[in-house]
């Protein structure tokens, strides 16, 4: 159940852009093994016991995703509606960039750094340049258009693997990403609309993506987790500008008690899962 209930939380934060499915993940504990999950159902070469594994592996996600899937469908309108509405909408995104931010403090103690030294600033700075060169993506070449052709399909197999890393990485918004990508608009009318056909590429290169990435992050989170967190670090930094509000609505004093209520809850919350894990 408590699976379920994160990943509902999760699913329905993923709808505000700006705020990534990642870093809700480690805010609640569960990054970790949504990796290992992930990477369960990959065979290995001598694994004796794979079937084992990826079964467990298997229920995990499917309860995880049915409470993410359930969580988009839910929230997805709800937030819009908000969103649109100038003063609320302000209150909302400074809460969410509270919240963003209010995860710095775990991340950090994750990378348990123990003295300060040139790597910690580069390694941050690599991270959040690395977010915002994604605004430059161009955006017409991976339209969801019934174009035909091996270009378009491995263009759009491309762009899957681009929301794969939104997906995955921390810091990274898949909403945002797939409004980077210019293409927010046409998935949600081909979701709306049952046109499915247009979405199996993407879902390819997302799906192939998510296999590839996760495969890889684990390997440098288990080999270099100081500095895998402090590249997320930069991840998260890097996001934050994308959530605070291009025109600023409402009343200031209450902008900054959202920022603060947002702030504390992430840090409390993250508190409590990190002492679950050392328990």
């Amino acid at each position: 159940m408590e699976v379920f209930l994160k990943g509902l939380w999760i699913g329905g934060t993923m709808t505000v852009p700006g705020v990534s499915g990642g870093t809700m993940a480690i805010l609640l504990g569960i990054y970790e093994r949504l990796i290992g999950a992930i990477n369960g159902l990959v065979p290995k070469r001598k694994e004796k016991n794979y079937w084992s594994v990826a079964g467990k592996s298997l229920l995990f996600l499917a309860v995880f995703l049915l409470g993410a899937g359930i969580g988009m469908f839910a929230f997805a309108k709800v937030i819009s509606g908000l969103l649109e509405q100038p003063v609320v909408g302000s209150y909302v995104r400074f809460f969410f960039l509270g919240a963003v931010a209010g995860g710095i403090p775990l991340i950090l103690a994750s990378a348990k750094v123990k003295r300060f030294s040139v790597w910690c600033v580069v390694l941050p700075v690599i991270g959040a340049a690395l977010v915002y060169s994604l605004n430059f993506l161009p955006e017409e070449m991976f339209s969801l258009s019934e174009t035909v052709g091996i270009g378009a399909f491995l263009l759009k197999l491309v762009g899957g693997v681009l929301l794969a890393i939104a997906l995955v990485l921390p810091g990274v918004s898949a909403s945002q990403m797939l409004y980077t990508l210019g293409i927010y608009e046409e998935m949600m009318a081909c979701i709306s609309d049952l046109r499915l056909l247009p979405l199996i590429p993407i879902g390819v290169g997302t799906v192939g993506g998510i296999v590839l990435v996760t495969k890889t992050l684990e390997t440098l989170m288990t080999r270099y987790p100081r500095q895998t967190f402090l590249i997320i670090f930069g991840f998260i930094l890097g996001s934050i500008p994308e959530l605070y509000p291009r025109n600023v609505e409402g009343n200031s004093l209450l902008c900054g008690v959202c920022v603060a209520v947002g702030f504390l809850l992430a840090y409390l919350v993250g508190k409590r899962e990190r002492g679950k894990e050392e328990e």
